[in-house]
């Protein structure tokens, strides 16, 4: 029977800057979370939702394993995903859908964690057809070890750490995790469960016994086993620093180990990546003050460390930077920060692009017989200096949605000189319902007092996904567009059928940098994160578009776009009053008389062609020739 041990030992790691007000904080978030029906709601038309599938970049490979007699394990068992690669060791691990990570999880023990959510290895939900469908979920389970021939007097204790939600979906009542032993008669026996609905920012660590006769077999194996909405990456349980071995204790689980955890922080000031030719301008200005990540300390006793840092260049080779630091003592059972104050690029660099990586490397003597607690005592990130700006990482921890038609985002990017912009890589999120082949509307708006303000150029695109989770797929402008020192990027909610889903970046430290369109104004919105969207600068295929500063004529102020168009007209003129689609012959095809507000119409169900567009503001018309090519 389902139970909880009542021996187990939990302890939390948690952050010095996190008290009780982060838990008070938490439970506000889960009242406004019941609120919106499971929906993070952010403002009245934005939300942060999960994401509910993922494109497959290729047929899953099949592990070594696969096909052949697996031989048993010896103990120790021991896996905390540090040099795990999207899914688990396949020597100590069977096929699994669990996703590994260092992005989802809060505070955790060391670099990486197990998620488990509603999602298979391939990104497809386990359910595609009830949204509201549920039951096993994710699971993870170790290969054969071979137990046998040993005793209770042995002492062997599985332990592991986990937490709910970090910054995933939070599981409901009655979502579960589980963790289940595989006896001599080939049962499967719960041995340990913990229950949905409360968030925390810490994981708690269990260590379970293994000394009934019946698990003490050549085949025992063990498994984590998650329970919710199997829809899509709803429910989501993180699992780390997984250890069995003999000669333990309940009541000493602690291994003295020294591991790097928190993502590494930018290189950049403002970004993550940006544009080569803006970042020489100002190399002082734009590369951060300091370089980020932390350690922790798992063991009852304190340690002391070194950690050596090098900034590389991995286009050229180039070492850029070298720390190394003195010895330090980190306190038991405690993280600490640890930071590097990096050097700017020379403003004579000579490369036009470079991608710089930062690795921190903690030297330490930890290990424990049979493991290599080295794994997880280096962690790295990538700054790209090429020829786009990105706020974000790389990785979608959610989508973020516009739900009111006309509703826009727009994200604020700053220039070091006037640039042109040709083009936008875009992660479209898939949510609820495939949008393939649907209408997405971006712009590009110049600067208004901190605000974004007259549109410099819109293209209406159809929505696609690219082949890989969180990957980007390029829109190509027609023409370049000529931004000054800001501009802001975005999108309108064109329709009421279907809801246009961007990737989320959670971990964003800019989210200042985000505004909400309502009418005719514009908030900042500060969501929590940014929006994966990213402006490419460079030259295009035609001229710059050059008229930003200048008032458009009375009849320029009535044409609609863009020109060749996807199936939505739109314009800036709120005088507008008709506007007729005719077919090249003069007959009408198509009229509508926007409502107060409405800048666009979709003229989707017209076939690909030459059409001529006449739009009235009720004192005079202007007919313009318009290609619709979907």
């Amino acid at each position: 029977m389902t139970h909880r041990l009542a021996d187990n030992r939990k302890r939390d790691f948690q952050n010095r800057r996190q008290g009780p007000d982060k838990y008070r904080f938490a439970r506000i978030w889960y009242l406004l979370f019941l609120i919106g029906f499971g929906m993070n709601t952010v403002s009245a038309q934005i939300r942060i939702v999960p994401i509910e599938h993922f494109p497959a970049t290729q047929p899953a490979e099949r592990p070594s394993t696969a096909g052949a007699r697996i031989q048993a394990l010896k103990l120790p068992f021991f896996d905390d995903f540090a040099t795990a690669t999207n899914r688990p060791d396949p020597v100590l691990w069977q096929p699994s859908s669990v996703y590994i990570n260092n992005t989802l999880p809060i505070n955790h023990p060391s670099l990486n964690v197990a998620t488990f959510d509603g999602l298979k290895a391939d990104g497809t939900p386990y359910d595609f057809t009830d949204q509201d469908a549920t039951g096993p979920t994710d699971t993870l389970t170790s290969n054969p070890i071979d137990l046998s021939g040993m005793t209770a007097a042995d002492a062997i204790f599985l332990s592991f750490y986990w937490q709910r939600k970090g910054l995933g979906e939070l599981p409901d009542t009655g979502d579960s995790l589980q963790l289940q032993f595989l006896n001599n008669a080939g049962v499967w026996e719960t041995q340990w469960t913990e229950d949905g609905d409360t968030a925390s920012n810490n994981f708690v660590q269990e260590i379970v016994a293994v000394n009934q006769a019946r698990f003490l077999h050549a085949g025992f194996q063990f498994r984590f086993q998650a329970f919710g909405r199997t829809s899509g990456a709803f429910d989501t349980w993180h699992i780390d620093y997984i250890y069995m071995n003999r000669g333990r204790s309940a009541t000493n689980p602690y291994i003295r180990d020294v591991a790097t955890r928190q993502p590494v922080s930018p290189y950049l000031k403002r970004y993550t990546a940006m544009p080569m030719k803006q970042y020489l301008l100002n190399p002082a200005a734009e590369t951060a003050d300091t370089i980020r990540t932390d350690i922790v300390n798992l063991f009852n006793n304190f340690n002391f460390t070194t950690f050596r840092t090098v900034i590389r260049d991995q286009v050229s080779g180039q070492v850029i930077q070298q720390y190394q630091s003195p010895s330090e003592g980190i306190a038991a059972l405690s993280s600490q920060p640890k930071a590097m104050k990096p050097q700017p690029l020379p403003a004579n660099f000579s490369g036009q692009r470079a991608i710089l990586q930062t690795q921190f490397a903690v030297q330490t003597t930890d290990t424990i017989p049979g493991v290599n607690l080295r794994r997880n005592d280096t962690i790295a990130t990538l700054t790209v200096l090429d020829n786009y700006y990105a706020y974000d990482d790389g990785t979608a921890e959610a989508a973020i949605q516009n739900t009111q038609r006309s509703g826009r985002v727009a994200v604020r990017f700053l220039l070091n000189k006037p640039d042109k912009v040709s083009g936008l890589q875009i992660a479209f999120a898939p949510v609820k319902t495939n949008l393939t082949g649907q209408t997405a509307v971006f712009a590009l708006y110049a600067d208004d007092r901190g605000r974004p303000g007259r549109t410099l150029y819109q293209k209406a695109i159809p929505i696609s996904y690219a082949n890989s989770r969180s990957g980007f797929v390029d829109i190509p402008f027609e023409y370049t567009v000529a931004v000054t020192d800001t501009f802001y990027v975005g999108w309108t909610q064109v329709s009421e059928d279907y809801i246009t889903a961007i990737g989320f970046d959670k971990n964003s430290p800019f989210g200042n940098q985000v505004f909400e369109g309502r009418g005719t104004s514009w908030d900042v919105s500060n969501p929590g994160g940014v929006p994966m969207i990213r402006p490419v600068l460079g030259e295009g295929k035609d001229a710059p578009i050059t008229g930003v500063d200048e008032e458009p004529s009375a009849e320029a102020q009535l044409l609609v776009f863009p020109n060749p168009n996807a199936g939505v007209l739109v314009w800036q003129n709120p005088a507008v009053r008709q506007l007729e689609v005719l077919d090249v012959n003069g007959r009408p095809l198509l009229r509508v008389s926007p409502q107060e507000g409405q800048k666009q119409w979709d003229i989707s169900q017209l076939a690909n062609g030459f059409y001529l567009i006449r739009v009235s503001d009720g004192k005079k018309s202007v007919v313009q020739k318009l290609i619709l090519r979907k």
